[in-house]
């Protein structure tokens, strides 16, 4: 959840995009060059680095590699850069049973027993998602500290039935960064500050952050994330990643401390589209603890979400690109003109729509609504478990009694503006769902049908990462585009289009629901075109 986004518009905004260039390659010549700056501690080439599912397939098909090799690898990994080096401070909990998981799966192995793709494939989660085992669920949060679930999410029940090892939880912004205004992403009280591996004083985003930092550095294969509102795909963009939100609905969201009930979804993250595409599939599915699993328009059937992928699936398409990231003077919105001219020369057609427009009259609504649900939502997660605190009320209480390390750096005034809400039977509530959810389909439904219908609407994901700023929270850095595809709970697919000073930047897809298949067949044919993936550097700073 990017809270930010709602409260720095304007001039804030524009100031902050003027200091970007309007290219990815080197400042200006009229500029001095920058002085060289100090290096990160380096990382030392690692024998699993940007391997893909596939490819650790093959070594454990092959004999080369077991799953328990594949753990011990990552995690010495994580001993190396995340705990030490470059620390990253990425993954926040590690799982102390995962060894013995990758010998069971070694031995169905054996057996000729596979699950699927995934099997043995080791993976991080966010630490808002229930694991029913030695390891905590908090949210990052203090207030949570200790508080193991009686069950796993469906989610993690998903990964484990596919054979995938959940290999330990990863840091986020606290409270899913809904929490203050001037929160910075990727800290939380119980699991510190997570760094960006491009450059370690930028931001990894969030709220999502240790899942994007992770997978981009290579500590895992794949990671899960979740999202209300830009949290699985601007961490992604920035840490240069595949990250999917799908739509609200295809994924369960049992059993992961909640935000927003129409909002809310977990996601894949990888460093690749395929990847990503697999691991789509083994978490989504119908769950009868989650309504929205079982609509009438959700589909009910397991699907292969790589079916499509195929290097020429843009031929013959139809595409929006959103009109004011396509002119923007910023060095996102270079990388988009040059975004666009690729998709045009995979045979794609491309016209403008202008979704922004017509969210605008939206406003503040949005946050209105997810005060009203994260009371709501929080109130229930907490009164089935048996964690230290029982209501948002007792979780006020716990960081004012120990603001020395629950509120170091920021406050807690959304946990507090949340808390002042009167119920979902509220009037106020209902006018503020109804306009969002309303106003955002149909902005969303009327651009896709333009000229006759487009495959997806394009544009910027987010600006490259901010520098780190724990005092006064963060700052926009250009254009970015989660709002429209999260709140009427569409899905929403970022892969990298570039880069800025090394900086990542990421490239939107957006589609009709339950279009997740085509959205990624689009995406795989522009990766495949461009190959903008590259792995993180470390450095220290920019310079």
């Amino acid at each position: 959840m990017q809270r930010r986004k709602f409260l720095q518009h304007g001039t804030q905004a524009a100031f902050a995009s003027a200091l970007l260039p309007l290219a990815a390659s080197a400042a200006p010549a009229s500029l001095p060059a920058p002085a060289p700056q100090p290096a990160a501690p380096a990382a030392a080439p690692f024998a699993l680095g940007e391997l893909t599912i596939a490819d650790l397939q093959g070594q454990l098909q092959a004999g080369k590699a077991t799953s328990r090799s594949l753990c011990q690898q990552y995690l010495a990994r994580i001993a190396e850069i995340d705990k030490a080096g470059p620390r990253l401070n990425a993954v926040i909990e590690l799982n102390p049973d995962a060894l013995k998981i990758a010998d069971d799966l070694d031995k169905e192995r054996k057996a000729g027993k596979l699950r699927g793709p995934l099997h043995g494939i080791p993976v991080l989660i966010k630490d808002n998602i229930d694991t029913g085992d030695q390891m905590q669920t908090t949210a990052g949060a203090l207030a949570l500290a200790g508080h193991k679930a009686a069950q796993d999410s469906f989610v993690a029940r998903q990964l484990r039935a596919a054979g995938a090892i959940i290999l330990g939880k990863t840091n986020l912004s606290e409270w899913a960064n809904f929490r203050s205004t001037h929160s910075a992403s990727g800290w939380s009280s119980r699991g510190g500050q997570t760094h960006n591996p491009y450059v370690i004083d930028r931001t990894p985003s969030g709220s999502s952050a240790g899942s994007g930092s992770a997978t981009s550095a290579s500590l895992c294969a794949v990671a899960v994330g979740t999202e209300t509102n830009g949290s699985i795909v601007s961490p992604s963009s920035v840490n240069g990643l595949v990250g999917l939100k799908p739509t609200v609905g295809l994924v369960s969201r049992t059993g992961i401390i909640p935000i927003s009930a129409t909002q809310d979804t977990a996601g894949p993250m990888a460093r690749c589209v395929r990847d990503a595409a697999i691991l789509l599939g083994a978490l989504a599915g119908p769950d009868p603890a989650d309504a929205a699993t079982v609509s009438a328009s959700n589909p009910k059937k397991a699907a292969d979400y790589t079916r499509l992928l195929r290097p020429d699936a843009l031929k013959g398409q139809k595409l929006g690109v959103e009109k004011g990231h396509l002119a923007s003077q910023t060095a996102g919105g270079e990388l988009l003109r040059q975004a666009v001219a690729a998709l045009k020369a995979q045979g794609a057609t491309v016209v403008e729509v202008d979704v922004r427009t017509a969210t605008q009259p939206i406003g503040e609504s949005e946050f209105d609504v997810l005060l009203y649900e994260f009371k709501d939502g929080v109130n229930k997660y907490l009164a089935g478990t048996k964690a230290p605190v029982k209501t948002l009320a007792e979780v006020i209480a716990f960081n004012k009694a120990n603001a020395a390390k629950a509120m170091p750096f920021f406050q807690q005034e959304i946990l507090e503006q949340a808390e002042k809400t009167d119920g979902l039977g509220s009037e106020k509530y209902k006018t503020a769902l109804h306009k969002v959810v309303d106003t955002s389909r149909a902005a969303l439904d009327a651009a896709l049908k333009t000229d006759g219908g487009l495959a997806a609407i394009v544009a910027i994901t987010t600006g490259p990462a901010a520098c780190i700023d724990l005092i006064n929270g963060e700052y926009n850095t250009g254009p970015g585009y989660s709002g429209a595809a999260a709140m009427a709970g569409y899905p929403h697919l970022t892969l990298p289009m570039g880069y800025v000073h090394e900086l990542p930047i990421g490239l939107s897809f957006v589609g009709a629901p339950y279009k997740e298949a085509e959205l990624l067949a689009l995406g795989y044919a522009y990766e495949q075109a461009t190959k903008h993936r590259r792995a993180p550097a470390f450095k220290a700073v920019i310079g």
